[in-house]
């Protein structure tokens, strides 16, 4: 039977899209005869369409996943056959952040050297030239070249200004240091506002103790002349004069300490001896004059030889040890003659040195170790024990005290012969009044004698502790 010849036009573009099927229905059913198909009167076998049809299918595939398998290592063989070249695959993450030429020309280096990523302001090592005015700039000015460029701060009004310098006061008030806060205060735009330093300061001291109302003078002086002038010292006297009335109301002692500032003042040079005189008779305010007669006493008594930088007292942990030791001997004297228990605890207090309060217990000790009568022994007893009561003197402090006389009763014994057995009934007292606990009175020293015993024993010496 003879096959019937079908003659099939197509174009070339055509080919590339014919169907995915390798083979027609006759050769699936074991055709053996070989088909011939006219393509522009031209005699095609079929088996030359078939092989057309699976390379156009490659290269679709190819064109498909060129930029997904591009870093695979892949390739096609003429047949539409994928080899395998060994290479590890990489993933499509890596390949995002790969920083390589996509367009496999290139040597694999990076972009622009190295210089062309994110945040990166050019090669390694690169040092960049000033960069120079174009004349030719259509934005370019004369002027431009002679501009100096600074950096404005806003001057501080009234709400800023507390907000801001009220850390900076307290903290000097831990430090110390009045350089810091000059420092600190010559970057800030104070403006107007510099008369108002002095009065913040002063405010804050009122509701402090005596070393930082010192501390605050000392600040007030070393400010004069680089941050504020005397000028403004006065203008901020006269502001806190003013505002005395409602100064009072949170420091009823307002008034004499405000005097003791401007006594003070005064002492230092910052603020004119005129000063006070030219408040004479122009005054209403009831805590206004107080203030200025105050500091007309204080200044008054300078003549007599007194001196006004005192005029806080000697407290506070800057002053020296020496010092310290002079003022609580001073305190225990003046105690034994008025016998104002109340007052000496005030006079201890004053000195703001809690950490030392073991020197007042020594002195006390041997001051009871010396004495000769039994007047002091009562008083410094009644002391000591109001002291503990009262929580002034603390545990620590107290055994410390105790514990330097342990130490140096051999030298006090030198000079006082009946030290060991004056020690040995106060320190007994002052266990039974509950001033110091049982172990603090087991550790008390006494001294070992010599005495002759009984004939029966050979009249042997026996060292022998009370």
């Amino acid at each position: 039977m003879e096959i019937e010849k079908e003659h099939i036009y197509i174009t070339p573009t055509e080919l590339e899209n014919l169907s995915d099927a390798p083979f027609s229905g006759d050769e699936e059913n074991g055709g053996s005869e070989e088909r011939k198909t006219e393509i522009n009167g031209n005699w095609i076998p079929a088996t030359s369409i078939t092989e057309a049809k699976i390379n156009a299918k490659a290269k679709r595939r190819l064109r498909k996943n060129s930029s997904r398998d591009s870093g695979r290592g892949d390739s096609v063989s003429d047949n539409g056959e994928t080899l395998k070249t060994g290479v590890v695959p990489t993933s499509p993450k890596g390949k995002l952040l790969d920083r390589r030429s996509r367009s496999g020309k290139g040597r694999g280096l990076p972009k622009k050297g190295g210089a062309g990523g994110k945040g990166v302001w050019g090669t390694p090592g690169q040092v960049y030239d000033v960069e120079e005015v174009d004349i030719k700039d259509p934005n370019y000015d004369d002027d431009q070249e002679n501009c100096v460029y600074e950096t404005v701060v806003l001057p501080l009004d009234e709400r800023a200004f507390e907000k801001t310098l009220t850390p900076i006061i307290q903290e000097y008030f831990e430090h110390g240091d009045t350089n810091e806060v000059s420092e600190m205060l010559k970057d800030l735009n104070l403006g107007e506002m510099k008369y108002s330093v002095p009065v913040l300061a002063v405010s804050l001291a009122l509701e402090g103790k005596a070393s930082h109302r010192e501390m605050t003078s000392k600040l007030i002086s070393d400010l004069c002349g680089t941050v504020v002038s005397k000028t403004d010292v006065e203008k901020s006297f006269d502001r806190l004069l003013k505002e005395l009335p409602e100064l009072v109301l949170d420091s009823p002692r307002a008034p004499q300490l405000v005097g003791q500032f401007i006594a003070r003042a005064v002492g230092d040079g910052i603020l004119s001896s005129t000063y006070i005189d030219g408040y004479k008779g122009t005054v209403d305010c009831v805590q206004a004059r107080a203030a200025l007669d105050r500091a007309t006493v204080l200044l008054s008594m300078t003549k007599g030889g007194k001196r006004i930088d005192n005029v806080w007292g000697s407290g506070g942990g800057q002053q020296s040890v020496k010092h310290l030791v002079k003022e609580i001997d001073m305190l225990l004297k003046e105690y034994l003659l008025s016998g104002d228990v109340l007052e000496a605890e005030r006079c201890l207090q004053e000195l703001e040195v809690p950490h030392f309060h073991h020197e007042l217990v020594y002195e006390a000790v041997v001051m009871v170790l010396e004495s000769t009568g039994e007047k002091t022994f009562k008083m410094i007893l009644d002391l000591l024990k109001s002291l503990w009561k009262s929580s002034v003197i603390t545990m620590d402090q107290m055994k410390r005290g105790y514990e330097r006389v342990y130490c140096e009763i051999p030298d006090i014994n030198l000079d006082v012969p009946h030290s060991y057995s004056v020690l040995e009934r106060f320190v007994e007292e002052c266990f039974q009044a509950g001033i110091i606990s049982k172990p603090l009175r087991d550790l008390c020293p006494s001294r070992g004698r010599k005495r002759f015993v009984s004939e029966g024993d050979g009249g042997r010496l026996k060292l022998e502790s009370y």
